[in-house]
């Protein structure tokens, strides 16, 4: 039997617990792979009679969940008691959001999950506990490099079936983009998302198209210098590593239909220049995807939704093809 995904209840005050519950309802109809739940129990289970829904839950170790999962929600327990309501995070939940990570990532490395999928957090409530790194990425990482010995570069990749794009750098104010941005950056990042593809998705040959931070690729220099001077220079590197890159490319043309088409991955400067285009195409579908980690991580691609958590209006089709799109990698 293949080993179970380990999913975390994410910020325990969001739509997290929500989603896991309505998703296993769903099992059969939309053909989940099975997952165990990383939880306190009777929180969740406060949660399904919030909801209206009937879910049995089983409290089981990892090894015991895919016997259960066809009649049970399985629920792997977290030492932590989990009070917070929905919409409402209290000193319960940074405890239980870690928790539940740290033992997913324990779980990866030690062979009882085939691979984690995270629930959304919230990361200032992150922060009010006293949480030190920039946030969920940045904590999987380092949790890694723990295990491994070896640092970790976490590269974030959006995907869809339409579109996959990777934004080099990622929360920044825009105006601090261009001082960020760097040929030694984009080569990273082109590097692992090239490597990721082919071991992960089985592209034998990524393309990669890569996407100028200036309109029209800054018009030789007349719209801006840091094309010519970082991004050009960057795919030249990474065509000379024997990397499928072209670039850099206008933005503005390189994400309708035909255009697609022609690459695997898009490489963007910057937060909104990747992610509204993939939002536009997969609102409701996209995956958020980590690159760089030694283990497959997955996650839907949305926030907490604290405003609609407990009211049953959640809509789980991203945690959905988090689940499926996890499934797929950890058994590529």
């Amino acid at each position: 039997m293949p080993h179970p995904l380990a999913l975390t209840v994410g910020e325990p005050a969001g739509i997290g617990p929500d989603l896991a519950l309505i998703a296993w309802v769903r099992r059969n109809e939309v053909a989940l792979p099975p997952f165990y739940i990383l939880a306190d129990p009777h929180h969740l289970g406060r949660r399904a009679v919030r909801l209206s829904l009937r879910v049995p839950l089983a409290s089981v170790p990892p090894q015991e969940a895919c016997a259960v999962f066809p009649g049970a929600l399985p629920v792997v327990p977290l030492a932590v008691e989990t009070t917070a309501e929905p919409g409402q995070p209290d000193a319960s939940s940074a405890p239980t959001a870690l928790a539940a990570i740290r033992r997913a990532v324990d779980d990866v490395f030690s062979g009882a999950a085939a691979a984690m999928v995270t629930n959304p957090v919230a990361k200032n409530v992150l922060y009010r506990s006293g949480f030190a790194e920039p946030g969920h990425t940045e904590f999987l990482a380092k949790l890694a490099a723990e295990k491994t010995g070896h640092e970790a570069m976490p590269v974030m990749m959006l995907w869809a079936p339409e579109l996959a794009v990777v934004p080099v750098t990622i929360h920044l104010p825009l105006a601090e983009v261009p001082r960020r941005i760097s040929t030694e950056l984009i080569v990273a990042t082109g590097r692992i998302a090239a490597h990721d593809l082919k071991r992960r998705f089985g592209i034998a040959r990524p393309r990669l198209a890569i996407a100028g931070l200036n309109p029209h690729a800054g018009e030789e220099g007349a719209l801006g210098e840091e094309d010519r001077t970082f991004v050009a220079p960057a795919v030249a590197r990474l065509q000379a590593e024997g990397i499928d890159a072209r670039g850099p490319l206008p933005a503005d043309t390189m994400f309708h239909e035909s255009a697609r088409r022609t690459y695997d991955v898009a490489l963007c400067m910057y937060h909104d220049q990747a992610l509204i285009p993939i939002k536009t195409l997969a609102f409701h579908h996209a995956v958020n995807v980590t690159l760089g980690l030694p283990f497959v991580r997955t996650s839907p691609d949305h926030g907490t939704a604290f405003d609609i958590a407990g009211t049953g209006r959640a809509d789980p089709s991203s945690l959905i093809a988090a689940l499926k799109l996890a499934a797929r990698l950890a058994h590529a």
